[in-house]
């Protein structure tokens, strides 16, 4: 199902990227009863901006768009499916306006609007940013699944912003209205940062990079089977906070990196990392926000490193994976190496003998199995 009828204009709506689950649609119920709560009444003559906060494929941007908000995510995909969305219905595209979650925001907006995000730490991220611009006059409105509105995503909205109040559930939605007011102000604790076990790097994580406050188990057991002394261009592919390629930048002195992810808090912590700890090789690297390997030179690539997501936002799916498999084949040289780690019960050895005839099995555990292939 594509069409979103609201009040004022029906829309078609498609993820991105696509996928094969027809279960599956471009707006939640949160979407919906935020864009029936904002009628053409409360939204006419608004004196400031209007912010929309993690918009997951630009439902919300484009139900908008007459009132030219600023859409405002962490999420390459999210920005591309608005994009594509707005295009889809014909919106006029100098009114559409999209901005990464770490650039300044617009000051004194007359309505922001959030979808509340999958972790806390992005949330209380997002709530001190804004209690840095909103005013006391600005309308605060939040939203999401009402299992994931917890006693701690309300005491959030109240130790930061100020008073808060929640509606009544509507198709398993809740509404969070929240007011500002002269509260005591707390510096912004991220990016944190913590030692890199082994070594004597300081690792730097924005708040919604995954496993924010140590190595994770996967990138862990990566670590200690990572390709050395290769030359040419090493990939980084989800990069996350980019311990793969930090040490990859340690161990393969005479290649350069490509830090690769579609999330700009990820990239931007990848970048931080090298400045902190190997400035001496940031001519070596790049970094860059994207889908996969989307625009990167076919037959360019000599290794990629990756531990692939399962999920797209809330959504399980290897559909992710499973492009990042064929595209790094795509850009691999003839001889280029692709190392996964992943989880045993991925089954990934089944897509990559798809793929490339095969993978070597570099080491396992009772959970991770790290795969090698080569493109014949």
């Amino acid at each position: 199902m594509n069409l979103l009828t609201l009040e004022t204009r029906s829309l078609t709506l498609h993820r991105y990227p696509s996928t094969l689950d027809q279960n599956l649609q471009a707006w939640d119920a949160a979407d919906e009863y935020l864009l029936r709560e904002l009628t053409k009444e409360q939204l006419a003559g608004l004196s400031g901006p209007i912010l929309i906060l993690n918009d997951s494929f630009g439902a919300l941007a484009c139900g908008l768009a007459d009132y030219q908000p600023v859409a405002i995510s962490d999420s390459f995909l999210s920005q591309e499916a608005t994009r594509r969305n707005w295009q889809t219905n014909e919106l006029d595209e100098q009114h559409l306006h999209l901005q990464d979650v770490l650039a300044p925001l617009p000051t004194a907006p007359a309505l922001v609007i959030i979808k509340v995000p999958k972790t806390l730490a992005m949330l209380e991220y997002q709530l001190m940013r804004l209690r840095d611009v909103v005013t006391a006059e600005t309308r605060i409105i939040a939203a999401g699944k009402a299992k994931e509105i917890q006693t701690s995503t309300l005491a959030l909205f109240e130790q930061i912003l100020g008073e808060t109040k929640t509606s009544l559930a509507w198709k398993k939605a809740r509404l969070i209205y929240a007011k500002m007011e002269n509260k005591p102000v707390v510096a912004n604790p991220y990016p944190n940062v913590w030692p890199l076990e082994d070594t004597d790097y300081q690792i730097a994580n924005h708040a919604n990079v995954f496993s924010r406050s140590s190595l994770d188990i996967g990138a862990r057991f990566m670590l200690q089977h990572l390709p050395r002394q290769k030359k040419g261009c090493i990939v980084d592919l989800g990069c996350g906070n980019g311990v793969l390629g930090l040490m990859a930048l340690e161990y393969n002195p005479e290649a350069e990196i490509l830090f690769l992810d579609e999330s700009f808090m990820a990239v931007a912590s990848s970048q931080l990392n090298v400045e902190k700890n190997r400035p001496q090789d940031l001519a070596r690297c790049q970094f860059t926000t994207g889908h996969s390997l989307n625009g990167i030179e076919s037959n360019s690539t000599d290794v990629i490193l990756c531990n692939p997501p399962f999920h797209q936002l809330q959504t399980i799916t290897d559909e992710i994976a499973w492009q990042m498999f064929k595209d790094a084949k795509r850009c691999l040289k003839r001889g280029g190496e692709l190392w996964i780690v992943g989880n045993r019960h991925l089954n990934y050895h089944i897509k990559l003998k798809r793929l490339f005839g095969g993978a070597e099995c570099i080491a396992s555990n009772s959970k991770f199995v790290i795969l090698r292939t080569i493109n014949r």
